[in-house]
């Protein structure tokens, strides 16, 4: 299937360039900052001015090594008013809900009083029902040094009426340009591999059922390891540091990559175990079929929002139980990657990918509303 951009996306070249202040807290697994960066680079890509405050912006120095022209200041909670520029930007993005310091609301405040700027909250991604119901809705601010003002709360969704999803205007250009088969080879992966697959996730219940699975495959296959949590799950599952042959299976380690080195092992690989949220979206992307290790809550509630993804990705049933034995939701056993299941996968996630290219991206529609009147 041949990869096009939606016809429909809305023109953005021509629109003012606004001054846009967006604020990032890093919880522990750095998602956040990947969201916020994309959204970054994207809107300073579209000609926007673009500070963003990032309480640990040493993440950036590899994820986003050539800051572009986003101007990147170090957010030290609390952050003194002295810290501040003279004068706030005419959009602010709370993002993922981070606190904002006394300081900065007031600065937001005295300057655009009750009426004037775009605040905005930027929230995180799910299919389930609110995401329609409360994308757009305005809320007052009731207390603190920016009580009277309004901020607007934005919710990135699958289906229209919602933000949409973060997307480079040349991403599916820069995909069909990349040499597959001599990427695999400067990765060291086996010239005879069947199946490459590539792993970012926590630690899924299921993952030393697949190891087994492909390591005793008749088919060669290869894992490209990204960094973190799984990769020191799986260390520990064969037992040695990788690279290493476990099996019919080739373990490779990946370096810390930025995020143009993190899309090309989606994209050069037959399948794609993702974690967290910017992942997930990238996954979406790639088109590749994927499984989604969905960040585990106490309370379980984390069962009910992958459900919704999976509705909504028109999930075949075999695919719904592989993410189900992932991610440790009820007994169903954990399917092979088998080539025609693998096929019948990429099917569904090309059609999944073309629904989306259909919407316009989260960056137009900010645009378009930061812009509007």
């Amino acid at each position: 299937m041949e990869m096009t951009d939606n016809a429909d996306m809305p023109d953005t070249t021509a629109l003012p360039a606004l001054q846009w202040d967006i604020f990032c807290t890093v919880i522990d697994n750095y998602g956040d900052a990947g969201v916020c960066w994309r959204l970054a680079s994207q809107l300073a890509s579209r000609g926007q001015r673009v500070r963003l405050w990032i309480d640990q912006p040493q993440v950036l120095a590899w994820m986003a090594p050539a800051p572009g022209d986003v101007e990147v200041r170090h957010w030290a909670s609390p952050l003194p008013a002295a810290a501040l520029p003279a004068t706030p930007g005419d959009v602010l993005i709370e993002a993922f809900g981070c606190q904002l310091d006394d300081s900065v609301q007031a600065w937001w405040a005295q300057h655009h009083g009750t009426d004037g700027g775009l605040w905005l909250n930027l929230e995180y991604l799910s299919a389930e029902d609110y995401v329609l119901r409360c994308h757009g809705l305005q809320s007052p601010v009731m207390s603190g040094p920016a009580a009277g003002c309004s901020k607007r709360f934005v919710y990135p969704g699958l289906v229209p009426g919602t933000g949409g999803l973060l997307r480079e205007t040349d991403l599916l250009q820069r995909q069909q340009a990349l040499d597959r088969a001599g990427w695999r080879q400067r990765m060291g992966v086996a010239a005879d591999s069947q199946l490459v697959l590539s792993l970012f996730c926590y630690e899924p219940p299921a993952l030393a059922t697949l190891l087994q699975q492909l390591s005793a495959d008749a088919a060669p296959g290869s894992w490209l390891v990204f960094q973190g949590r799984g990769r020191v799950l799986l260390e520990q599952l064969v037992g040695h540091s990788l690279p290493v042959q476990h099996g019919n299976s080739q373990l490779l380690p990946l370096p810390w990559l930025d995020q143009a080195g993190f899309d090309e092992v989606l994209w050069a690989s037959d399948f794609n175990a993702m974690r967290g949220e910017d992942s997930l979206v990238r996954a979406l992307w790639a088109g590749q079929p994927f499984v989604w290790h969905i960040y585990p809550q106490d309370d379980d509630a984390h069962h009910a929002k992958l459900d919704a993804f999976l509705d909504w990705l028109q999930a075949p049933d075999d695919w719904r139980a592989f993410h189900h034995a992932w991610n440790g939701i009820g007994d169903a056993a954990l399917p092979a990657l088998t080539p025609a299941r693998l096929a019948r996968w990429r099917a569904c996630a090309l059609e999944a990918r073309a629904r989306l290219l259909a919407q316009a991206d989260l960056v137009s529609q900010l645009l378009a509303l930061a812009t509007a009147g």
